[in-house]
Parts: C-alpha cells; structure tokens; sequence
C-alpha cells in the first residue's frame, strides 16, 4: 500500500462514518492517526454527545473485534482482564478472558470506576498484553483503546492517574455541536425508537486487518526531518520550563508526537511530515500531560490555552 492508497482509506472512513455521525470530523481523523501510529484515544465530553456511537461506528467500518467495557464503581480489574477457572472435569485452571481480548476496546466511562480498576489496564495498553496469575497474554497487534470519560465536575468521576493519561495518544475535548448540526441530529434520529445501529445507519466495511497493516508499514516510511525532530523537542520541552504549568510533558510525549506527525502525514498522503503536523497535533497529545501552576489554575487557565500560546511563540523550521 502506497501514501495514496492510505489517503484514499481514511477517505473512506469518513464517509462511512459520516453516514451515522454528524460532524465530530477532527475526532474521527484523530482515531485515524491513533490507529496507524498504534496508540489509544481519551474522548471527554458531557453524555449524549455520541462518543460511544462513534467508536462503535468505527469499529465497524475497518471490521475491528469490537468490545466494551461500562465502568462502574464497583468494576474489579478481573472484570476486564478476565481470570483464571478450575475446571473439575480437566482438574486444571481454564482462562476466562475478559473484554480486553479484542481488537478495539470500548472504556466507557472510564473515570467512573476507582483508581485500582483504571490501573489494570495500564500493561494492555503499554506492552498489549496482560499478566495472569503470572502468566502473560499477547493481545491482538492492532488493540487500540478508546475510553470515554465525563467532565471532572460532575459527580461519582475518579481522575485518571498521571500514569494511565500518559498512556493515551491523543485526549479529545468534544463540546455540544451547532445549532445546525444539532438540527440534522434531531431530523435524523428524532424519528427512530431505540438506540442506533451502524449497520442499519448504511455504516460499511471498508478495510480490514490486511489493509490496516499495510497502512501502518506506510506510515513507518514517512520521513522526519532533522528540523522537525528539534521543533518537537522545542515544544515539548517548553511544557516543562514555562512557569504557567507545574509538571510539563514527559519525554514519552515527544516521541509520540513525532510519531503521530509522521501518521498525519500518511493521511494526507505526504511521506514527509511538516511543522504544521506537529501544530495540528501539539494541543490535543499535551493536553492532559501537563498540570497547571498553582496561579494558573486560580486563574482559570486552561492547558489548552497554554499550550496554544507555546505553538505560536516556537520557531517552526521553514
């Protein structure tokens, strides 16, 4: 698969997806990059904004093993792990796999469940594989999570650890849509009972695991500067020396940028990524690795403000 063919895919998703999902173009393009650059994706936004629909239309359209986990506070990691079952007629264990053996897990919710919950899956995420009772599990090469999470200030949410955010390629900030994009939401499901079906929406297959790979081999052929290596670093190590923000991006970060620039690239059809790849990219892969200062958040600044203003101060090569 050339550049082209990776263009004319993500075109093809979209459409897709489009058929069942008004607008929300930015989110579906930033699932695309988290899939051929192999990370996850934190969706945050208030319920009924489709964030669930979405990934499952997703899913979907590239014939991805879709599971789903609701996190509640009362979810135990061997819930989404699974566990190890004796069996009495073998006389020995049986695992019982939990729903992360899939290829795109749902995390609904994500913040809805206690910190020791959040945390089991930090190695499927990391590493795509899972330890039970010291025995480790590969997971599928293309496992992607995509968790949703509900805004912080309202009630019976648990903030995600530094650690597991860190995890997540890219964090979306989904808002209520326009008046008129709500409009056609309204005209389109207003007149249907029940939840929604992709399928009876007209959502299509239109790749699957074979020509996600290709992809991903695409991908690792766009070429990345030496001037683009030093802009990222430039703005990854200015999260760290601006006194607006206590604790700046870790070096993860930087490398992941780097990587996502290449896959947005792919997108476009270039095999070679530009300053403003790296632009595009920089607010939604910082903003929830950096803390605010004290002042700041006094303030009522946002990490996305922050970090805004550090893109537009850095030098971008020419």
């Amino acid at each position: 698969m050339n550049l082209a063919d990776v263009k004319a895919l993500a075109d093809r998703v979209r459409v897709e997806v489009g058929k069942a999902i008004v607008g929300r173009q930015e989110t579906i393009d930033l699932l695309l990059i988290a899939l051929f650059a192999r990370g996850h994706v934190l969706i945050e936004g208030p319920p009924g904004t489709a964030k669930t629909f979405l990934a499952q239309c997703f899913a979907r359209t590239l014939q991805l093993d879709f599971g789903r986990i609701q996190f509640t506070p009362d979810l135990m990691p061997a819930d989404i792990l699974g566990t190890n079952v004796f069996n009495f007629q073998t006389s020995a264990f049986t695992l019982t796999r939990g729903p992360v053996f899939c290829e795109l897990l749902l995390a609904d919710e994500i913040n809805r469940t206690p910190p020791k919950t959040q945390a089991a899956l930090l190695e499927a995420m990391q590493e795509r594989r899972v330890t039970l009772d010291g025995q480790s599990h590969t997971l599928s090469d293309q496992f992607m999570v995509v968790a949703t999470q509900n805004p912080l200030e309202q009630q019976g949410t648990y903030p995600l650890p530094e650690a597991q955010l860190d995890r997540f390629l890219f964090k979306d900030v989904l808002g209520y849509p326009s008046r008129e994009e709500e409009r056609a939401i309204v005209s389109a499901y207003g007149v249907r009972a029940g939840a929604a079906d992709p399928a009876e929406l007209g959502v299509q297959a239109v790749a699957g695991q074979a020509e996600i790979a290709a992809a991903n081999a695409a991908v690792a052929g766009v070429r990345l500067t030496g001037e683009i290596v030093d802009y990222v670093l430039d703005l990854v190590r200015a999260t760290r020396e601006t006194p607006d923000l206590q604790s700046g991006a870790s070096p993860r970060a930087a490398s992941q940028l780097a990587l996502a620039a290449r896959a947005r690239a792919a997108l476009h059809g270039r095999d070679y990524a530009l300053p403003d790849d790296v632009k595009a990219l920089a607010p939604p892969l910082l903003r929830h690795r950096v803390i605010l200062s004290p002042s700041a958040e006094i303030e009522g600044r946002r990490a996305e403000t922050i970090i805004a203003g550090l893109v537009e101060r850095a030098a971008a090569p020419r």
